[in-house]
């Protein structure tokens, strides 16, 4: 405990909210947003997270975000990756989860409560036509000066990579799933 005390805390003399994207092909998107909110919770942030894809799976990040209750809260809102791995949902159902996800998601960004508000597979969302990019860039332009936004999933759009202040793209150069390694706990869920 003496070296944390130690530690210089930076604080930015200009406070800004961010808008931080994390796309791509490569693992670990969802993860990094999960690391940010770990990080966050470090800081006594509030942290709220909503799963727009993910919902009818069990991964450990459900778990083990509980664990940082009550600075971070999770919904899932999803009903699992539309037309992927012979997912059930017809795309209307996909479609209106997606679009009461982005409505809790507004609820959230002007409720005041947080300081970072993570969108998890947005981007995705976004890609499939669960959500429209008006809708999308609206969402973003419209927030709180000083709430941090992170969008998560592959084929984030364009406009909303304009929009970002930092964006990271996950790349892929091997996995264990393409050696026939099934996704292992803790590590792929």
């Amino acid at each position: 405990m003496d070296n944390i005390n130690r530690l210089t805390m930076f604080k930015p003399q200009r406070p800004v909210g961010l808008i931080v994207v994390i796309t791509g092909y490569g693992k670990g998107k969802t993860t990094t947003a999960m690391g940010i909110a770990l990080r966050a919770t470090g800081h006594n942030m509030k942290v709220c997270i909503i799963e727009f894809m993910k919902g009818d799976m069990y991964s450990g990040e459900i778990d083990g975000v509980k664990r940082l209750f009550p600075n971070v809260e999770l919904h899932l809102m999803g009903k699992g990756f539309c037309g992927l791995y012979g997912n059930p949902y017809p795309f209307e159902e996909h479609r209106e989860n997606a679009q009461a996800a982005l409505k809790l998601a507004r609820e959230k960004l002007f409720s005041g409560e947080y300081d970072i508000l993570i969108l998890d597979e947005i981007n995705n969302a976004l890609h499939l036509g669960l959500l429209d990019l008006p809708q999308v860039i609206e969402l973003i332009e419209s927030k709180p000066p000083l709430i941090h936004i992170v969008l998560t999933g592959r084929n984030a759009h364009p406009e909303i990579i304009k929009r970002a202040h930092t964006v990271t793209e996950m790349k892929e150069i091997k996995h264990a799933y393409r050696q026939g390694i099934e996704p292992q706990r803790g590590i792929d869920f």
